[in-house]
């Protein structure tokens, strides 16, 4: 059993059902005081909090079982490496890889498609060919393939949205042609909280034979995450929005697609064999970790994924639900509130306007009375921009946020509303 399974197991609520107070309690940050009035955290799209059992986890590494990984031959080195493995093949359960060799420990996201876009992309795209996105992504999901398409000539394109925020299909399918090489995507929008329809996205584009990245950063957390249910090709999550540490990730990939890519990044751990001559790199998945690997950080995002698993992703994703419900009908409610992003379905994210406030100004009030949201164009302005905003509020959820989280953000709203008359 790993060091974290214990106590990632006692926070379980009983029967799968999420006990919302009972969830709470493993989060201490949510115990504190912000301006003196108690703390709703609703920005958890943004960093979601970290439970007991992760920062217990963290603790236990650093003060028991710190060394370097892999090669090691003394006690430290192979039981840190050996946590740190474990937390990899958690990963690999968690979303249901086949092989632990598809599964590539990064920074988060970001660095993940940039690895992809580095590795595969500057392998396999030429001048004339064709990357396929959509209007709702998180510029991590734009910025590097802009990157690449300079550097090799290829094209980006992105399909549109509909006003309710989700992806037009049928411009979608138009626009997936015989120069389309990659198609990558979110699976569920951080700006809109819109749930992509991945699997149809994914059947679309093998049937051109094209691969299928999914920037799963937003829907780790919040929805049931299977790679070979999804049939994706590459699937990308960070830590920290998973109730784990920053600065780790996961990249998983195919293996025969990683296999037949070169590394990214080149130095110590990535090598069998180094001359001055050339080189002959690592098995998958170390052929992509170059360097010392954040180890506490992987050991932390096994344990937060440990505790997804005992609470429940079925019943995270139902009372997620229950709560964008009550939070769009309570929004409503509050004279001159808009909702952005009004798909049939969506993940735990509510973003809205107030005619004549600043989203700026919305976030500030509600900070005073002790309430965390996000405010600006949440690194999606493409999306900003199909609906005519420079920025919009956004209320994010977690496992541990509640009805009278709701309520609060409700009543901090009608205060705004009296401010600006």
């Amino acid at each position: 059993m790993s060091m974290h399974s214990a106590t990632a197991k006692a926070a379980a609520p009983a029967g799968r059902v999420l006990d919302s107070d009972r969830v709470r309690a493993d989060f201490p940050i949510l115990a504190r005081q912000i301006h003196g009035k108690p703390l709703v955290y609703l920005d958890s799209a943004a960093s979601s909090q970290r439970p007991r059992a992760v920062l217990k986890a963290l603790e236990v590494y650093e003060t028991s079982l710190h060394a370097n990984v892999h090669r090691g031959v003394h006690s430290l080195s192979q039981w840190a490496t050996d946590a740190f493995e474990r937390s990899r093949e958690t990963a690999r359960r968690f979303i249901n890889a086949r092989s632990t060799r598809e599964i590539v420990f990064v920074r988060g996201t970001t660095e993940a498609i940039n690895l992809v876009a580095n590795s595969w992309g500057r392998t396999n795209l030429k001048s004339g060919d064709e990357i396929l996105i959509t209007h709702l992504e998180h510029h991590s999901n734009i910025v590097p393939w802009q990157l690449v398409c300079a550097a090799t000539g290829a094209r980006l394109r992105a399909a549109p949205v509909l006003r309710s925020g989700e992806v037009d299909l049928d411009a979608f399918r138009d626009m997936l042609n015989a120069r389309t090489r990659l198609v990558a995507v979110a699976h569920v929008s951080n700006a809109l909280g819109t749930v992509l329809p991945v699997q149809e996205i994914a059947r679309m584009s093998h049937a051109r034979g094209v691969p299928v990245l999914l920037d799963g950063a937003q829907a780790v957390a919040h929805w049931n995450v299977d790679v070979q249910d999804l049939d994706c090709d590459f699937y990308a999550f960070s830590g920290h929005k998973i109730y784990g540490p920053t600065g780790i990730g996961v990249l998983y990939g195919r293996e025969s697609l990683l296999s037949a890519m070169p590394p990214w990044l080149g130095g110590g751990e990535m090598i069998l064999s180094v001359s001055i001559e050339s080189s002959t790199y690592n098995d998958l998945p170390w052929k992509f970790e170059a360097g010392t690997p954040n180890i506490s950080g992987a050991i932390g995002l096994g344990a937060a994924l440990e505790y997804v698993g005992a609470i429940g992703r079925e019943a995270i994703v139902a009372h997620e639900q229950e709560l964008i419900a009550q939070a769009h009908e309570a929004l409503l409610q509050v004279p001159g509130v808009h909702l952005v992003g009004t798909a049939p379905l969506k993940a735990a994210v509510v973003s809205f306007t107030m005619d004549g406030v600043h989203p700026h100004d919305i976030g500030t009030i509600l900070d005073s009375e002790g309430i965390a949201i996000r405010t600006g164009h949440h690194c999606a302005m493409p999306i900003m921009e199909h609906f005519g905003l420079a920025a919009t509020a956004r209320a994010s959820f977690g496992c541990y946020s509640n009805a009278a989280d709701v309520e609060r953000l409700t009543a901090g709203l009608a205060k705004v509303r009296e401010m600006f008359g």
